[in-house]
């Protein structure tokens, strides 16, 4: 399955990619998902589909986010077993059957591991290997550095995900922690065939938080330690100031050091605050038990 979000200028040619790189000993769908595009990318999908009757696709009613659109891949998905991959080429196509062969071995789950790090820049490249260690010292699974999301997936995992409904998926630590029999691969990423990048900063950011909170509560519980550690300094500095005050005659009143110390106690509350938010707001949206994503047309039923 294929997410694909303002792809027009790139489908086409990813498509007649990945069915050169299919193998022939095996049948086949292809399940693109649009991800509510805003281009001709749903009348591109439209066009392929009329063309070649292993071509399926989901249009979402709005764009509601690339693990969403893998989310809908899995649930329609009804092969022996699936491969989920972007519509840009950057993940290369030839890869499909060292996939292949690696489920023939035996494997349930086979994860990608981008290696090529020459070619991406040195911001990109510094933020992801942070993110990684981050995410790793506060989670209870182990994500390894330059996972993406393209993946093999055997049907009984793909029955399994059917139980998950969560709102805020990280799939890149979901399926470590679902166990199975897994393994990986590495590659080098292609150039984009066309376009851009869709993950912009701001979507980098919320992505990693979802990560962050998602497997763990020790960001809540270091929000415990970091408030214990500035309550027993700050219970150390009002003990030394009231023996400046007594023993001393240096003492001045001032407002430099009052200030600082409120700005400073209210910006570690600020930020343990604004953990235990995060941790709230998922609860509340969760709640509501609202669908990861709307259909709006699909040829599925058709077929």
């Amino acid at each position: 399955m294929i997410p694909c979000y303002n792809e027009e200028a790139a489908i086409e040619s990813f498509y007649t990619e990945l069915v050169r790189q299919l193998p022939d000993d095996y049948q086949f769908e292809i399940i693109l998902v649009d991800d509510g595009s805003k281009d001709g990318t749903l009348n591109c999908i439209k066009n392929l589909a009329e063309q070649d009757e292993h071509v399926s696709y989901i249009s979402f009613s709005r764009n509601f986010g690339h693990q969403n659109a893998l989310k809908a891949g899995f649930d329609h998905a009804s092969g022996d077993c699936a491969i989920c991959m972007d519509a840009d080429l950057q993940h290369p196509p030839e890869l499909i059957k060292t996939f292949i062969e690696k489920w023939e071995e035996g494997h349930d789950i086979v994860h990608s591991i981008r290696t090529d790090e020459s070619t991406i820049g040195k911001r990109k490249k510094y933020s992801s290997k942070v993110f990684y260690k981050i995410l790793n010292h506060f989670s209870d699974v182990e994500i390894q550095s330059g996972m993406a999301d393209f993946r093999l997936i055997d049907r009984k995992v793909l029955d399994q995900l059917t139980n998950f409904s969560e709102n805020f998926i990280f799939y890149r630590g979901l399926f470590p922690w679902m166990g199975f029999r897994q393994t990986s691969i590495s590659y080098v990423a292609n150039e984009r065939i066309a376009g851009q990048t869709k993950y912009t900063f701001g979507k980098m950011v919320r992505f990693a938080s979802i990560g962050l909170t998602s497997f763990s509560v020790k960001p809540l519980r270091y929000s415990i330690y970091l408030g214990l550690l500035f309550a027993f300094l700050a219970f150390t500095y009002l003990i030394y100031a009231v023996l400046v005050y007594l023993f001393t005659d240096w003492a001045i009143t001032g407002w430099t050091s009052l200030v600082v110390s409120i700005m400073f106690f209210g910006g570690i509350n600020l930020i343990m605050l604004g953990v235990i938010g995060e941790y709230l707001g998922k609860l509340f949206i969760e709640s509501k038990r609202r669908p990861n994503y709307l259909v709006a047309e699909s040829n599925l039923n058709k077929r």
